[in-house]
């Protein structure tokens, strides 16, 4: 059988006449009510099983139909707040800004931009130490469009001279600005 059928339903589980009313989350109590207005009381956490009479005089009901709650009425037909004995309503205690709440998300989005700026963009602004170029070498910036074959055509060198000279250069990963030593070219 599965998890719900019809006979889980009020029709074939209550009594004729008694019809559920209310839940009572707090006591974990169902009401129900009699055709006569009698309000009842079920077993804590059952939803069917013994019922206790909660009131002997019939209900007072409202223009809404079905109530278990039978105080007074705000004009607009909800219950007034607990403490609120003439009914108006209670101001807003704000603590603060609407905004408040939304503060550590933008912190969050705010910490990961810095992150993204620091390691995508600022490593080309770090200045570079460089270290001093061997002997029979200059050193040379780099500019737009160069190549590492390219400097060393332009100034009379091999690649693997060019690379010597520079023990940890990878020519994939120059930029313009950066600075290299290259090999002097010996004239005869």
């Amino acid at each position: 059988m599965g998890r719900w059928s019809q006979y889980d339903e009020d029709d074939y589980r209550l009594p004729e006449g008694i019809k559920r009313v209310g839940y009572d989350a707090d006591s974990g109590k169902y009401f129900f009510r009699d055709e006569e207005g009698h309000t009842w009381e079920g077993q804590e956490g059952a939803h069917f099983g013994e019922m206790t009479r909660v009131s002997d005089a019939a209900a007072v009901t409202h223009s809404d139909g079905d109530d278990v709650e039978n105080g007074p009425r705000r004009e607009d037909g909800y219950a007034p707040l607990s403490g609120d004995a003439d009914g108006s309503p209670h101001p807003r205690q704000s603590s603060g800004s609407p905004y408040r709440m939304l503060f550590p998300f933008f912190l969050i989005i705010i910490v990961v931009l810095l992150l993204v700026w620091r390691l995508i963009i600022s490593p080309g602004l770090t200045p570079v130490k460089y270290s001093k170029c061997p002997e029979g070498s200059t050193r040379v910036a780099v500019a737009a469009g160069d190549t590492c074959w390219r400097i060393a055509e332009a100034h009379g060198c091999g690649l693997e001279e060019l690379r010597k000279a520079n023990g940890n250069l990878v020519c994939e990963r120059l930029i313009p600005g950066d600075q290299i030593c290259v090999p002097v070219a010996i004239t005869e």
